[in-house]
């Protein structure tokens, strides 16, 4: 036998709840894991004097990047 409960004057077995309670948590959690959207990185202009200035800022910026990368 099934204990039975009154809920909003409806007769609601507990196995019903049970799999509400379940179905409730675990689709929460997998709606919260779903992660959000991947956010645009993008970078001010470089400012450069000159071509070499310019070209060291962004060897160094590319490096700076793959050692992020690489950790």
């Amino acid at each position: 036998m099934v204990a039975m409960y009154t809920i909003a004057g409806r007769q609601v077995g507990s196995h019903v709840l049970a799999m509400i309670t379940l179905g409730t948590t675990f689709g929460g959690a997998a709606l919260a894991m779903r992660g959000g959207d991947k956010k645009d990185t993008t970078s001010p202009p470089i400012n450069a004097k000159d071509k070499d200035e310019e070209s060291f800022v962004q060897k160094f910026i590319k490096t700076e990047e793959d050692k992020k990368s690489k950790a």
